[in-house]
């Protein structure tokens, strides 16, 4: 029964970074436009970590993105700023964006 439980408790574990920060996501709307895997209206999550990964100011990269917005990066739709996302969120959710694999 420990084994058992002590497995559960590890792999829910080694789930929890892809899932941390979902809620934020979700809740500041940015799941509307996008998706962890797979393209909507703008790019899957894990495409803009692989595209920016090894960059050492990725993070801030992204996370002046989110705030922002941006065009011309991924096609000719333009991400909008968002406003309702505050200096530390958008860290948050761009560390988050960069820890997907």
């Amino acid at each position: 029964m420990k084994r058992a439980l002590f497995t559960l408790t590890a792999s829910l574990m080694l789930a929890a970074p892809a899932f941390a920060d979902q809620a934020l996501a979700t809740a500041k709307n940015c799941m509307a436009c996008h998706a962890v895997d797979k393209k909507v209206l703008g790019p899957a999550y894990k495409e803009v970590a692989k595209k920016y990964a090894g960059q050492k100011d990725a993070v801030d990269k992204l996370a002046s993105k989110i705030l922002k917005g941006g065009s011309g990066v991924w096609g000719p739709v333009p991400m909008p700023a968002n406003p309702q996302v505050s200096d530390a969120e958008s860290k948050k959710l761009a560390a988050w964006v960069m820890s997907l694999k």
